[in-house]
């Protein structure tokens, strides 16, 4: 039955706080536009630097190591408004702008490197190049590079069924008795959540140190801000990520977008579900929501521990001691596992290049699930090339749009794929939020990482890349069951007329600035 407004209504929100920051963030604005009409009277002068320092951005964008999107969007923006684009650039767009947050994040980094370095296992890396050298220069990339362990003794429940995933993490949570970490970009105060709150809190009166930690913003729609001081209250530590305030802060366009849950460092969480009804099919604003997500067991949870410490180390001032977390554990599973996360504050687009890598090394097929398919040309290029070599590369997204913007955009993309051979599906029961790939049935990805600019440069992610087991066939299952239950469009958007090619591109011109 579809939810209704009514329904909507009826949640703890903090909408008009929003509405709040929204209309102060308009009156800072209007006061930066009637600043710029009165300078009008030294027209001459002030375009004459505006000209000049635009120049100088122009060639400062285009020095960046950055993504040739952002870069074009930026100069085109910066060349047509000169102090407008100049002012959004130095604001939203330039490194420094990141610097308050970066400075946070590199001091909880620093607390948790010897805890990361300690868990890199060379011997499983040789292990995974003996059997497979294409899986293994995956897996040296995400060690190496961007610092993540190679796990083995691990065992990986795949879950297609969201209902599932959160009867197997209540059944985790009531067995607590040291920690329970959670993080999630949206919590709603509504039927599941309450649920696990219940848990949380008898488990916090027995003593367990429970700790909850939510981006302001993904669950601005779904609690009201009494919500965190109630968690208190019941003697589980909350934290909030980035809170709205009512003025203009850079740092609002980064959001936490990971989803995790740790039980006593021994079993782990994560995929692209948050703790609200409409994840589960309790209600439904889009149709029939479809989502996956991963249990671990065993020793690939020290990963999703440490990613989590990442993050709450980043919001306090005392440096975090990771050792009382990571208990020794481990359990009989097959494959190799790797958890990672992304991050905007640095130049690597680790996330990006874990998907670009399974592309690449594809032979066979290549099956991805995102919600939001809004890509850069170097992405297009890798799924064409590998449709052009040969490989089965498929691709759905929803039949029911949450945004219907971006779904917009999203569809602006199928066209230039669908020439190139690249099968393009709709998941006609309703919104698909997914997030996951799966390669020749030997290595596949579950987490939280969108195929979208935001998910790919701005916020911060998580996911997990695992290989050998037999979670990798159950995505492949979970991936032919959505090929019934979707329509392709394949051909319908191979061939598109003048008018709307127009309007296509103008769109994939703007939506890295979305």
């Amino acid at each position: 039955m579809p939810q209704t407004q009514e329904k909507r209504r009826q949640i703890p929100n903090s909408i008009g706080r929003a509405a709040f920051v929204a209309l102060a963030f308009v009156l800072q604005v209007g006061w930066v536009l009637g600043f710029a009409v009165y300078l009008t009277k030294y027209y001459a002068a002030i375009q004459m630097g505006a000209s000049v320092l635009a120049f100088l951005l122009v060639f400062a964008v285009y020095g960046r190591n950055m993504n040739s999107a952002f870069r074009l969007s930026w100069i085109i923006l910066i060349l047509l408004f000169p102090v407008l684009g100049g002012c959004l650039y130095l604001m939203f767009g330039h490194p420094v702008s990141l610097w308050p947050l970066r400075r946070r994040f590199r001091a909880a980094d620093a607390a948790l490197a010897d805890a990361c370095a300690a868990r890199r296992d060379p011997a499983a890396l040789e292990q995974l190049r003996r059997a497979d050298p294409g899986l293994a220069c995956q897996a040296a990339y995400l060690q190496n590079t961007a610092g993540f362990a190679l796990y083995r003794n691990t065992r990986v429940d795949f879950y297609g069924d969201t209902l599932q995933a959160l009867e197997a993490q209540r059944q985790a949570l009531r067995g607590a008795k040291r920690f329970i970490f959670m993080e999630y970009h949206a919590i709603e105060d509504s039927t599941a959540w309450r649920s696990i709150e219940d848990i949380l809190a008898e488990r916090a009166a027995a003593g367990v140190d429970v700790r909850v930690f939510y981006d302001d913003v993904g669950s601005m729609g779904f609690v009201s801000p009494p919500f965190a001081r109630r968690l208190r209250s019941r003697g589980i530590q909350c934290r909030v990520f980035n809170p709205l305030v009512p003025v203009m802060n850079i740092i609002m366009n980064n959001r936490d977008h990971r989803k995790i849950t740790v039980v006593d460092g021994e079993v782990g969480f994560t995929g692209g579900y948050n703790l609200a009804d409409e994840y589960f099919n309790l209600t439904h604003p889009y149709g029939a929501w479809k989502d996956t997500g991963l249990r671990l067991q065993g020793d690939a949870v020290q990963g999703l521990t440490l990613i989590f410490l990442q993050m709450w180390g980043a919001t306090q001032r005392e440096p975090i001691d990771p050792a009382p977390f990571l208990p020794p554990v481990s359990a009989a599973g097959q494959g190799m596992v790797l958890p990672f996360a992304d991050t905007p504050l640095d130049e690597e687009p680790t996330a990006e290049n874990v998907y670009m890598n399974m592309i690449h090394n594809a032979r066979q097929y290549v099956y991805i699930t995102t919600p939001y398919l809004v890509i850069s040309d170097e992405m297009q290029r890798a799924l064409t090339l590998a449709a052009r070599r040969g490989v089965d590369v498929r691709i759905v997204t929803p039949g029911v749009p949450d945004k219907k913007l971006v779904y917009r955009v999203t569809r602006s993309h199928y066209a230039r794929l669908a020439a190139q051979g690249v099968r393009i599906y709709e998941f006609t029961p309703g919104f698909l939020h997914a997030k996951q790939m799966v390669a020749d049935g030997q290595a596949a990805v579950v987490g939280t990482v969108n195929f979208d600019y935001r998910s790919l440069y701005l916020h911060f992610e998580n996911a997990c890349w695992f290989c050998g087991c037999d979670a990798v066939q159950d995505v492949t299952r979970d991936f032919q069951d959505l090929f019934a239950q979707s329509a392709e469009v394949t051909d319908a958007y191979r061939t598109r007329p003048a008018a709307l090619r127009g309007a296509d591109c103008l769109l994939r011109l703007i939506s890295p600035l979305l």
